[in-house]
């Protein structure tokens, strides 16, 4: 390889990429976030986080590009699976413990994104994705994967109907109870409404 192609475009990006250490990475993207959940989407910034975390705004512009990029970017380092280790040795213990578990996190780490978000992830494919991956799937696969466990304990029969819809019912509370009640799915609503409707529903109550 001659000096000259060395020293090409992607060779500096990745140079100047290098400069930014995990910690100050981090910080990005939590002003990020957390803006979001303040102000939402469209009034966020990149100027503006780069005045929150005190760095030049072209430090960001190298890093991530455009607005869309950066948000995407920061939901993909929030992938935290929250249902992670649940397993109480039956369906209905796992679920009140999913409920419980997602109770104690859906107003700041779920619920103020989504709402924050706004229109703006049913635009950007990119935007829409990444918050698949880090809000939406890693809870779907962890509650399929408690279904799957009841299911091979002959808790519920495979061919269920509800079966289904679990992961639509549980998460889609934590979304609509702030537009019905004005107030976030806590762990003792969520809880409440597996016992009331989910639990019954499958036949476990």
């Amino acid at each position: 390889m001659t000096s000259q192609a060395a020293d090409g475009p992607e060779t500096v990006v990745a140079s100047r990429r290098s400069k930014i250490t995990p910690e100050r990475e981090q910080e990005f993207f939590d002003a990020v976030l957390e803006q979001i959940r303040e102000c939402g989407y469209e009034a966020l910034t990149m100027e503006g986080v780069a005045a929150s975390t005190r760095c030049s705004k072209s430090t960001l512009y190298r890093q991530w590009k455009t607005k869309p990029q950066f948000v995407a970017a920061a939901l993909r380092n929030n992938r935290c699976p929250r249902f992670t280790g649940i397993d109480t040795g039956s369906l209905a213990g796992d679920l009140r413990a999913a409920a419980a578990a997602a109770g104690e996190w859906s107003a700041r780490d779920s619920t103020q994104l989504l709402q924050g978000l706004g229109n703006a992830v049913m635009q950007d494919k990119e935007l829409q994705q990444a918050l698949r991956d880090a809000l939406v799937e890693p809870e779907v696969a962890e509650l399929r994967q408690m279904i799957t466990r009841g299911v091979e304990r002959g808790e519920v029969d495979a061919g269920h109907p509800a079966l289904e819809f679990i992961p639509a019912q549980m998460l889609g509370v934590l979304r609509v109870r702030p537009l019905l009640d004005g107030q976030y799915a806590d762990a003792a609503y969520l809880t409440q409404f597996v016992e009331a409707v989910v639990l019954p529903t499958l036949g476990l109550a």
